[in-house]
């Protein structure tokens, strides 16, 4: 095994409505939706219009300003509608899928003996070059650059993330030649970084290729942006490229069946879930076959992810292209009656006013209420301690408010990107938004170059 990593700061936060490592029967599922507000960064340039047919693999649209980068259709059928939100942002592009998948065909190779440039070629054509991220920025990677190494987290600690040593555990293939292609993109090396132990699968106890590193401790250890702080940290100028482990297998997917099959695992979460289970979907479902008939009556919130950095969908919304996870919760829309006072039901909480850190092990049934509203920004030294990094965050996102260029640099912005903070934005007594405002720093650094 590789060093470990100790890391003390930070929270787990146990709630209920885990999901079961089962797999659901398999459920036909017609609609799907790419979304380009997926993409930071990206302005999409539409290739397609509605009633065109379309393969898996055929390119929906392209960004303006690097048209190598493509974004292919998960499935093929018809395109069923282009949607445009205000001033003609483009929010999705539907697709009604056939009862069986067709494939756009690229070539079989074992990437093992091509050159980083044939390698290049084959994930920008395919589409599954958005599968690849870049820190800083937390953007879609430049295919010109060279990364001085590529990070990959074997394990998620968000509440009610899925298990990947689960989803992966009949995938060590598909996982070694994806290892394959992506030690060829850089002169550096590929992390694979562990949890201490867990039972790993042997498609990350037996890869090679790789450096591997061994992570113990609470949330947010799973983060990839706090395991490229304690093993290889970003400087300015510095460019990490980044994968989640089940891309990694859809990237070996097309080198050895010649097809893009972005296919994936995703939990099904959350306490409002009758029967949570795994489904076996490809990017971009609807989200509608799966709850239907399969959540409580209450009024619920849809989310497209986890509970601390998911994005709200509608019951037949669509998933997230980077998202493994579905979860749905109480809506909380309801009024507590001095509930800034009286802890009227349980609830975590990093206060020591509430005697659950009594019982650690405890799940907790949560809604989205946010007990309080937002007041001034103080700095009290709670970011801090749910923060394994070298980095003062409070300090960090009031420069980001005053647009102070060169503190937001100091500061170390270039190690964050949103998920990193979304600790410090659930324990904040002042309510602040951290990660949009984050967001907001890093697109305006992009944007002045």
């Amino acid at each position: 095994m590789g060093k470990l990593i100790k890391l003390r700061r930070g929270k787990d936060i146990k709630l209920e409505g885990e999901t079961s490592l089962e797999m659901a029967p398999a459920q036909s599922i017609r609609n799907y939706a790419i979304k380009p507000t997926d993409f930071n960064g990206i302005v999409p340039k539409i290739l397609v219009k509605p009633g065109d047919e379309v393969k898996a693999g055929t390119p929906l649209f392209h960004s303006k300003k690097n048209a190598e980068i493509l974004f292919c259709s998960p499935v093929s059928g018809e395109i069923a509608d282009v949607v445009r939100g205000d001033r003609r942002l483009v929010l999705e592009v539907r697709i009604l899928a056939d009862a069986v998948n067709k494939y756009e065909s690229f070539p079989k190779e074992n990437p093992s003996s091509l050159g980083r440039e044939q390698i290049l070629e084959r994930l920008k054509q395919s589409g599954c070059w958005p599968l690849i991220r870049q820190r800083p920025f937390n953007i879609i990677a430049d295919p010109q650059d060279e990364p001085k190494s590529i990070f990959i987290s074997s394990f998620d600690t968000a509440p009610l993330a899925p298990d990947y040593n689960y989803i992966l555990k009949d995938q060590a293939v598909e996982f070694q030649t994806g290892l394959n292609a992506l030690v060829k993109l850089t002169a550096g090396k590929v992390y694979l970084n562990l949890k201490k132990g867990a039972n790993n699968c042997d498609a990350f106890a037996k890869a090679n290729g790789v450096e591997t590193f061994e992570f113990e401790g609470p949330h947010p250890a799973g983060n990839v942006g706090i395991q490229i702080h304690h093993i290889d940290p970003i400087n300015k100028g510095d460019v990490v490229w980044v994968v989640n482990p089940q891309d990694v297998a859809v990237i070996g997917r097309l080198f050895i069946e010649g097809r893009y099959i972005n296919e994936k695992l995703i939990a099904l979460a959350g306490s409002e879930v009758k029967n949570r289970k795994y489904h076996k979907v490809f990017s971009g479902a609807s989200i509608e076959t799966l709850v239907q008939n399969n959540i409580s009556e209450s009024k619920n919130r849809f989310i497209s992810g986890n509970v601390l950095t998911g994005t709200q969908i509608e019951q037949a919304g669509y998933l997230g292209f980077y998202d493994n996870v579905v979860t749905v919760i109480p809506e909380g829309d309801h009024y507590e009656f001095m509930g800034w006072l009286i802890p009227s039901y349980p609830r975590p909480s990093v206060s020591k006013t509430f005697p659950y850190y009594l019982t650690p092990d405890k799940k907790f049934k949560v809604n989205t209420n946010f007990h309080g509203e937002e007041r001034a920004f103080v700095m009290t030294g709670e970011y801090d301690k749910v923060l394994p990094m070298d980095v003062l965050p409070v300090p960090l996102l009031k420069a980001i408010l005053a647009a102070d260029f060169d503190n937001m640099e100091s500061l170390g912005i270039y190690e964050v990107v949103e998920e990193d903070l979304a600790l410090c934005e659930f324990v904040c007594t002042s309510k602040i938004n951290a990660q949009k405002i984050l967001r907001d720093g890093l697109d305006m650094l992009m944007r002045e170059g």
